[in-house]
């Protein structure tokens, strides 16, 4: 799967791998977080069984791959089966979710090898058959950066009017997902909100790694930019009527895109955050997968050395620059990012800021009950978006909702 240069870059890794797979062997392989609940979501509930046997499969971490490449060719088959009866709704439902089945088996391998570059290429295939396919125009999307591109998929809510423009979300995913699982194939909160929705992988994320441009502590400002001023000539993007959101490892990303695209962006909406400087809670006392990956993604063998790259984390250099409001949401709880540093953030934010914290919820909001009974994350995030496209006054105030999904709202003045 890896060589063994590879698996031998972080000390933790090497000292942890049997811990890792005995803790797998037991309790699955959802063992840090719940990647296929997240990575199946965007397909609805007809890839829970596909997803749902990877898991009962997966008996130690080097399954993980092999797992999901069977599943997504399995996926593949029957999709290739149906175009050629001619039932191309069902074809494109099945490109789909072994679309998002092959990028779930890029990520167990932290190298570039002929094995990830193979489910990338039928990754690419699949999603674009999906997009051949679907009842509403997906179009791919290169940006030159850098002498390389940033690959997106820009999905409009329907067949444009002859001069129809749509307001447009930006999303930028985190560390372990990519842009196939920002938008869903149906009901996207997006899509349904009216607003266009452009999904692409930034330095260091999905194809960015098979094509080698890597993540700096500051590039995916220069990249959001890069987004920005070409989606600005597309004829059916209002580009004045634009917000960038993230999720995970993306609460920090958007908020440098946000950052760097500036004025123009109407708001900025994050949530499951990381934001702490130095970025030691998820490099260095979670799960030793994150800083696998997170080398992988920058380019880095050298765990010294990445160890003195990573303090550069820090969203110093970027408040001072945000200009548009923001929403954060958070859990109580979260495992990679002590919230404290996200409230540390957001009192220095100099824009409209809403801030939400979910009691008992870690990183991935969603596990207990302050989600389960308060508002949903999503809609909420949704929501806060539409309004800041449609010009509403953005609210300034700290949220908390406990764990009988109660808010508690505090002005910040």
């Amino acid at each position: 799967m890896m060589r063994a240069k590879t698996e031998n870059m972080v000390r933790r890794w090497k000292e942890q791998r049997w811990v890792m797979d005995s803790v797998i062997q037991a309790i699955g392989m959802e063992w840090d977080q719940p990647r296929l609940g997240y990575t199946m979501y965007p397909a609805g509930p007809d890839a829970v069984a596909d997803f749902r046997t990877v898991g009962m499969r997966v008996r130690k971490f080097a399954d993980m791959h092999r797992e999901f490449a069977a599943a997504a060719r399995r996926r593949e088959i029957k999709a290739e089966a149906f175009e050629k009866q001619g039932r191309l709704v069902s074809a494109r439902e099945s490109y789909f979710i072994a679309a998002l089945l092959y990028s779930a088996a890029r990520w167990p391998i932290f190298e570039n090898n002929a094995t990830t570059i193979g489910y990338n290429s039928r990754m690419v295939a699949c999603y674009d058959k999906f997009a051949a396919h679907m009842n509403r125009p997906v179009e791919r999307i290169e940006i030159p950066f850098q002498g390389k591109v940033l690959p997106g998929y820009l999905h409009l809510p329907h067949k444009p009017a002859p001069g129809e423009k749509f307001p447009l979300a930006i999303g930028i995913d985190g560390m372990d997902g990519s842009k196939e699982i920002m938008c869903s194939m149906y009901g996207d909160k997006f899509i349904e909100r009216g607003m266009a929705h452009f999904i692409y992988d930034g330095p260091g994320q999905g194809e960015c790694t098979i094509s080698e441009l890597f993540v700096t502590e500051d590039n995916h400002i220069d990249a959001a930019r890069a987004v920005f001023d070409h989606l600005a000539k597309h004829p059916h993007l209002d580009v004045d009527r634009a917000v960038a959101w993230g999720v995970s490892f993306g609460s920090f990303f958007a908020l440098q895109a946000a950052a760097g695209i500036g004025k123009r962006l109407k708001g900025a909406a994050v949530s499951f955050v990381t934001h702490e400087p130095g970025l030691n809670a998820i490099m260095d006392m979670a799960s030793p997968s994150y800083k696998m990956r997170f080398m992988y993604m920058a380019g880095y063998d050298d765990e010294d050395k990445f160890d003195a790259f990573k303090e550069k984390f820090t969203a110093d250099a970027i408040v001072d620059k945000l200009a548009c409001p923001v929403l954060i949401q958070g859990g109580e709880d979260d495992e990679l990012s002590p919230i404290e540093f996200s409230d540390e953030l957001v009192d220095r934010l100099k824009v409209a800021k809403k801030f939400v914290v979910y009691e008992g919820e870690r990183h991935a909001i969603g596990g207990n009950t302050a989600s389960y009974l308060g508002e949903n994350w999503f809609t909420m995030l949704a929501d806060w978006c539409r309004d800041r496209i449609d010009g509403k006054p953005a609210p300034n105030e700290r949220v908390h909702i406990n764990s009988l999904g109660q808010a508690t709202v505090k002005s910040y003045g």
